[in-house]
């Protein structure tokens, strides 16, 4: 047995966590250069390290989440979300059950909350977000983000959302309180149902093509009839239908609404 394959089965067994379902180049580079950058040799060495030092598990999973974020990433696609997709699912559901799979340190959840702004208030907002890392779950629920994370923010968002701390910027209460905060596993925890609105972006980019397959059928799943899942801008999924999804619009994939059979 690799060492590498020693590691992922030791890592399973104590988080949970199944890196045999991450693509194995990608994973194994990535882990490399932080476990050489902390001075470990190998990936033995590495794990004896995670098991002894809480700061160097959580910089482990942060490196494997790749925490790389920010408010209204790809703007383009949250004015689609907001001109097309929202005013649809309004019309049919006044109270959106929304969920924000493998949320980082929070930004898109927050982003969501704002778009959905124009359309209720606040008060009638509630949002779910997971993440398998709980230092960026703590990160998210503080609320506290560089100004570079606010680039594509529009002004009038930035002025009511936010308020300025020293070269900091936090959101506000009433945005915090919008959105419920708890660490999830894709690959191994069960789904809730019935969601209107499934976000789940720059994630599948590092999953096998088997994990990704298993994945596009629990979000379906989790889907109300007529409900969309909205994938990252290198996410565009190629067959549909195969899922139960049909495309609404570029990144959007609505879940097919079965026909009444005739008799």
């Amino acid at each position: 047995m690799s060492g590498y394959a020693d590691f992922v089965g030791r890592i399973k067994k104590k988080t949970g966590i199944d890196l045999s379902q991450y693509k194995e180049a990608q994973m194994k580079r990535r882990l490399k250069s932080l476990y050489e950058k902390r001075g470990f040799q190998s990936f033995s060495e590495f794990y004896d390290g995670i098991n002894k030092d809480t700061n160097l598990m959580n910089e482990f999973l942060d490196r494997l989440t790749i925490n790389v974020s920010e408010f209204y990433r790809n703007r383009k696609r949250w004015e689609v979300l907001e001109k097309k997709i929202f005013p649809r699912l309004l019309k049919e559901n006044k109270r959106l059950k929304i969920w924000s799979a493998a949320c980082s340190t929070g930004e898109e959840p927050y982003t969501i909350a704002m778009v959905l702004s124009h359309f209720l208030p606040l008060s009638q907002i509630s949002i779910m977000a997971t993440d398998i890392d709980g230092n960026a779950i703590y990160k998210a629920k503080r609320g506290v983000y560089s100004e570079r994370s606010l680039a594509e923010v529009p002004d009038e968002m930035k002025s009511k959302f936010f308020s300025r701390e020293g070269d900091y910027f936090k959101v506000t209460e009433e945005i915090k309180r919008t959105v419920t905060f708890k660490k999830q596993n894709l690959l191994s925890d069960s789904f809730d149902t019935n969601f209107d609105l499934i976000i789940c972006r720059n994630v599948m980019i590092y999953f096998t093509e088997e994990a990704k397959d298993q994945l596009y059928h629990k979000f379906n799943s989790a889907l109300k009839p007529g409900g969309v899942f909205f994938v990252g801008s290198t996410e565009q999924i190629f067959n549909p239908g195969e899922y139960g999804f049909e495309i609404e619009d570029t990144f959007f994939y609505r879940k097919a609404v079965k026909k009444a059979s005739v008799l």
